[in-house]
């Protein structure tokens, strides 16, 4: 092990911040320092998880007309994709997801809608009987990703019981302008700050491919350990037609791999799940996201796209002797 990727592994484990230069070594690693450093990412790891594997699910509760106009969702009403739409599920559909999420191994169910934002009325009850009904009649963690939060809506979602508020940054705050313009950075790190006062987890993280630079990897990692969010979703473009990022393949799957490892050395005690584009730009590498240092995954389908087959992904854990049952 060369002395750079010792001292990186050092500064790690006492989870102390690595410079810009020693992240971007990670980012740049080849041959046998990359070797070297995912050795230190799966044993950062096994020592803050150990052999376990943390699974999640999400339901699209709601389809389509948002009105941000993020470059790579297909959900936006400025985009022309073929997306379905939809109004707000019933309470009973989201109710039936959290069920069949649990039957197949998910320990976190999400419940996801479109916008920008929920507002007090029937729609809001709706959710918030789901997740009360949802605690009360399975032991899956609800969760919700709903957009914008303020204090009111954040802790009617604490008191129905959801553990944990979802909502990504998706990029770093210099590159988040050509991403999107309808609303402003600081309203995501305030809905994160929010979620986190009303007592709820967050899980927090951000979506790569988009164009950006190796250096603002590095700014939205920092930017998350700044925050001290409690777990990290780590997605990978999967380019929409009708999107104006639809012709964007930026990403090898050592690009993905490294940037896994990345987080896990700026974000040691953290929980880092690989979630959306993983079967498209990880490719046959799916199973090295948890030799770069991923405790977790998303199975069965994300929002707009289709995941792997749950039965296909519970056989690599088994492959990989990867506990999944009993994590929290």
């Amino acid at each position: 092990m060369s002395s750079l990727v010792y001292a990186i592994l050092k500064k790690a484990e006492a989870n102390i911040a690595l410079s810009d230069s020693e992240a971007r070594s990670i980012l740049h690693a080849k041959g046998a320092n990359l070797s070297f450093i995912l050795a230190g990412a799966h044993a950062l790891r096994e020592k803050a998880f150990g052999n376990r594997a943390e699974l999640c699910s999400i339901i699209n509760a709601k389809s389509g007309r948002c009105a941000e106009n993020c470059a790579f969702c297909a959900q936006s009403s400025h985009h022309n994709t073929q997306t379905p739409v939809y109004a707000l599920k019933s309470g009973e559909e989201i109710v039936a997801g959290a069920i069949s999420a649990e039957k197949e191994g998910s320990h976190c169910y999400g419940i996801v809608t479109s916008g920008t934002r929920v507002t007090p009325g029937e729609e809001f009850d709706r959710l918030l009987a789901a997740v009360r009904e949802i605690r009360a009649t399975t032991s899956i963690a609800p969760s919700a990703s709903l957009g914008i939060l303020d204090k009111q809506t954040a802790e009617a979602l604490a008191d129905a019981g959801c553990v944990t508020y979802h909502h990504n940054l998706e990029t770093a705050r210099s590159f988040f302008p050509r991403i999107c313009s309808t609303h402003a950075y600081d309203e995501d790190i305030e809905t994160v700050q929010m979620a986190k006062r009303a007592g709820m987890k967050v899980c927090c993280g951000g979506i790569f491919g988009l164009g950006e630079s190796i250096e603002q990897r590095i700014e939205l990692a920092m930017t998350l350990r700044g925050l001290d969010v409690d777990s990290v979703p780590l997605n990978f473009l999967t380019p929409i037609a009708g999107t104006p990022l639809e012709g964007c393949f930026n990403l090898t799957p050592m690009d993905c791999v490294r940037i896994i490892a990345l987080f896990r050395y700026l974000l040691p005690d953290k929980r880092i799940s690989v979630c959306g584009g993983r079967q498209q730009n990880l490719r046959e590498l799916q199973s090295w996201m948890f030799l770069a240092g991923a405790s977790g995954t998303m199975i069965g389908n994300y929002l707009t796209t289709c995941g792997r087959n749950p039965a296909d992904d519970l056989q690599m854990f088994r492959d990989l002797e990867i506990e999944t049952d009993g994590c929290c």
